[in-house]
């Protein structure tokens, strides 16, 4: 039985990568993926980052520059 025309497998693979992306966001884990596709859709004049550099962005964003924080 297929629901709104998609077959149960595709509605698999939708389900396994929504869980892993909600894992990702509940550990801080950055989404290249989807900065990718947001890149493609919003600015597809602009030379995507590398996920080196995405990954670096992410964690001085997410952390400072060393800076110590108590909270």
């Amino acid at each position: 039985m297929r629901a709104s025309g998609a077959s149960l497998s595709e509605s698999g693979r939708y389900l396994a990568r929504s869980v892993v992306q909600s894992l990702r966001l509940m550990v801080g884990m950055p989404d290249y993926d989807a900065y990718l596709s947001h890149m493609a859709r919003t600015h597809p004049d602009r030379v995507p980052m590398s996920y080196e550099a995405f990954f670096r962005e992410r964690l001085e964003a997410r952390y400072g520059s060393g800076k110590g924080r108590c909270c």
